[in-house]
């Protein structure tokens, strides 16, 4: 348990390295997007770990808020409405 959350913690760093430094806006939007997918696995990890199902209900809630978060911002980057 310890070392999958140590090894999500790092790749939180390459993360917000990425969201950081960019260069593009899509790059930052990958990385926000792994962000997420990142928080998720933390989540769902500690569900397991202390036995806990309501996180893992509170999991899958993240997890399609950042899908939806994702399809409008790559509506918005290309320059569509949401309703297409």
């Amino acid at each position: 348990m310890i070392l999958m959350l140590i090894v999500l913690f790092f790749s939180a760093l390459l993360c917000l390295y990425r969201i950081q430094q960019g260069p593009t806006i899509p790059d930052r939007a990958v990385g926000v997007d792994i962000m997420g997918t990142i928080f998720v696995n933390i989540t769902a990890l500690t569900a397991i770990f202390y036995n806990l199902p309501y996180l893992m209900d509170l999991a899958i809630i993240i997890a399609l808020f950042s899908f939806i978060g994702t399809l409008a911002l790559s509506k918005y980057l290309e320059k569509r409405s949401l309703d297409d």
